[in-house]
């Protein structure tokens, strides 16, 4: 059951969204997480239109911003309006062993879901080494990809 209307908490509400929200875009949460030789990063983005999500990736930098609109209906009374509503903007910064240019997107269940491969030059490759008249081939190790 719905509360009744208590001027109070919604100028408490205000303030709050005054304060945190208007002027700058809320992040969204996310998982991050390396699979094999690709990354995979998940955004909670419930009751979003997939049409208003834009996802952009320029010098290294990805960024996803997107939008809620509280669509108040004539004649109807907001009773509670608690769900997050208006821009939403989220950045991540790319490091030079991911491959951009390959990123996929996927939006399923209110889950935008990014799978970023690692680039060819980061992962580990065997090296030939020539001793003497001798060729054999030995495994090179790189250090862990960190972003």
């Amino acid at each position: 059951m719905l509360m009744q209307f208590d001027p109070f908490r919604e100028f408490d509400r205000l303030a709050e969204q005054l304060a945190a929200g208007a002027r700058t875009p809320r992040p969204f949460p996310m998982d991050a997480y390396r699979r094999g030789d690709e990354f995979v990063v998940c955004f909670d983005l419930p009751g979003m239109d997939p049409g208003t999500i834009d996802l952009t990736v320029e010098q290294n930098v990805l960024t996803i911003k997107s939008e809620r609109r509280f669509e108040r209906r004539e004649g109807g009374e907001v009773i509670a309006a608690e769900r997050p509503h208006g821009a939403f903007t989220r950045q991540l910064f790319l490091g030079d062993t991911l491959d951009a240019e390959r990123l996929q997107a996927t939006y399923d269940t209110g889950v935008l879901t990014l799978r970023i491969p690692v680039a060819e030059a980061a992962k580990p490759r065997k090296v030939p080494i020539t001793a003497g008249t001798e060729e054999r081939t030995i495994e090179a190790q790189t250090s862990p990809v960190s972003t």
